[in-house]
């Protein structure tokens, strides 16, 4: 398989703490996304969920990405934590203002709060409706009603399945395995959700989130079941894209890269990175 028929990713591009492994120490804070997209060739954009960036700052990351490379942003808060009383022109014209960047758009991630529950179909049935034929959507579900495996999942998965969107896949079991045993996991425990693990896909796109720990081989026993799971989608045809985490992310790009090494699909994470610690990265 071409090693961009799987998207790997972290949640981030812009991370100093990386200086000295995935980037080299002399790294310019305004090179990160060029630095980064060297290896991986998707990048969940949360940073789009809490404010908008400038325009200079789209065309400025349109200049430096390969062709390759896939953002999956999250549509704002004001929009996704307000759909009762949702601005439709407003949430297409946000759309619009990130048209230079639109080819490199692998998906649009709506996060609903753990408020929503099913009483938001309709708006969010709204939601799919204006996106049609515009971007595939990947929806997360936070509300416990939506994995009862029974008549609220069932009228989700039917929802998104009628307009081609994905149901976001959500495995922090990893994450709430420890106990918190550091500031930065008692942070990231404090707000990850702890849900049921639904291995769904609805969609050619299927997406999953996978919040570690910072011990590798913890993470391991944890996302193993997902080797078989991503390769069997691929067989079929179908692009996931794969994300992940650790507590506070210093350790995410080194996760990606074990989950890659374990995958045993050829990928750009997997060529050597620049920095110091490459050496001590052991397992490649």
């Amino acid at each position: 398989m071409p090693y961009n028929q799987v998207y790997l990713g972290c949640p981030m591009w812009a991370n100093s703490r990386w200086k000295g492994s995935l980037f080299a120490d002399d790294l310019n804070s305004n090179q990160f996304l060029a630095g980064y997209s060297r290896y991986f060739n998707s990048v969940e954009g949360n940073t789009s969920f809490y404010a908008d960036p400038a325009t200079n700052q789209l065309e400025r990351w349109a200049e430096q990405l390969p062709a390759h490379f896939r953002f999956v942003f999250k549509v704002p808060r004001r929009f996704s934590h307000q759909l009762t009383e949702l601005d439709q022109n407003a949430l297409l014209s946000w759309w619009q203002y990130f048209s230079p960047v639109h080819r490199f758009i692998g998906l649009i991630h709506l996060q609903l709060p753990a408020s929503a529950s099913p009483s938001i179909l309709g708006q969010l049935t709204t939601v799919l409706e204006l996106f049609s034929g515009k971007i595939p959507l990947a929806i997360e579900v936070r509300h416990p009603a939506f994995f009862d495996k029974a008549e609220h999942e069932l009228a989700l998965n039917r929802l998104l399945q009628q307009f081609a969107a994905e149901r976001v896949v959500f495995d922090s079991r990893a994450l709430f395995s420890v106990s918190a045993s550091s500031p930065a996991l008692l942070d990231a425990q404090a707000k990850k959700p702890r849900l049921p693990v639904h291995a769904i896909c609805l969609s050619d796109r299927p997406m999953l989130r996978f919040i570690g720990t910072d011990d590798m081989e913890l993470n391991r026993q944890f996302y193993t079941p997902w080797l078989a799971k991503i390769n069997n989608w691929l067989t079929e045809g179908k692009t996931p894209y794969c994300f992940f985490h650790t507590p506070d992310n210093t350790l995410a790009p080194q996760l990606c890269r074990q989950f890659a090494v374990d995958l045993q699909q050829p990928h750009s994470v997997l060529a050597p990175w620049p920095g110091k610690q490459q050496a001590q990265l052991g397992l490649w």
